[in-house]
């Protein structure tokens, strides 16, 4: 009996020894994930990002961003940050890498690196429905447009509509742009394709605006995708993110959280 008893209690320390072991060895791990501050634009695109009633961010890219950060094994922190100043603040430091529908450009190489793509989309144009323009310079010679201040649509809208006689206006938030489109105030609004769609799907969208079709294409200022914004030099930093891309696409977890939010492959080709 009392051998047993002896036995039981060994039994018993060795359990709480291991489970300490086991805690140690967690708070190690917690300990030592490198944190980063996630950039993303401050007011909302959605599908992509949005505060819900909370105020906490949520939408494709906040899960991306998390699934990218748990395979990289990274303390990611969302940083909201008005989108003219959120290269700025990445250079400056304030933020560690940007995560914000931001397409890599060779305009934009030149002050920060990329990580590989993470997705692609098309860039689209809508307008009043029963105006019949078309995304072209032709199309919209004589008319408005509205693009959203540092993307590649105001880029492309002054190299390519500019010219052709159409008024370039620029907007803070992509959400100014539409609600002008929707008043009256512009005739045409460029965007990605999916954020455009998210507008016209909404009951405003629905009641006053419709998809005109893509512009034609310009890799060199549209580029050919989406991807991590990083400080140039961070070479590690760089090769996490992209190592952790690669694997949330191979283990099917990219695909699982995409199919929440389209019923198409958001990646491209």
């Amino acid at each position: 009996m009392l051998n047993n008893q002896k036995g039981n209690g060994m039994k018993k320390t060795l359990k709480l020894v291991a489970l300490a072991a086991a805690l140690a060895i967690a708070g190690a791990a917690a300990a030592s994930a490198q944190q980063v501050k996630v950039g993303i634009a401050a007011e909302p695109y959605p599908p992509f990002t949005s505060p819900d009633a909370s105020g906490n961010w949520e939408g494709w890219e906040i899960e991306f961003m998390k699934a990218m950060c748990a395979e990289a094994k990274l303390d990611c922190v969302v940083t909201p940050v008005a989108w003219d100043g959120i290269i700025p603040a990445l250079t400056s430091k304030k933020i560690d890498m940007i995560i914000g529908s931001m397409s890599i450009t060779a305009e934009r190489l030149k002050t920060i690196d990329f990580s590989d793509k993470y997705y692609n989309t098309p860039t689209g144009i809508i307008g009043a429905k029963g105006d019949d323009i078309k995304p072209t310079p032709e199309g919209l010679a004589g008319k408005t447009i509205g693009v959203q201040v540092s993307t590649v649509h105001q880029a492309y809208a002054m190299k390519h509509f500019a010219p052709a006689g159409v008024e370039v206006k620029e907007y803070q938030t992509q959400d100014e742009a539409n609600q002008d489109l929707a008043a009256g105030r512009v005739d045409a609004v460029q965007a990605d394709a999916i954020a455009l769609d998210a507008f016209l799907k909404s009951d405003q969208g629905k009641q006053c605006c419709d998809y005109k079709g893509e512009v034609a294409e310009d890799v060199d200022v549209i580029g050919p995708g989406v991807g991590v914004g990083l400080r140039k030099g961070e070479t590690e930093l760089k090769e996490k993110v992209n190592a952790a891309i690669k694997a949330i696409r191979e283990n099917g977890t990219y695909d699982a959280f995409s199919k929440k939010y389209f019923d198409f492959d958001i990646y491209g080709g």
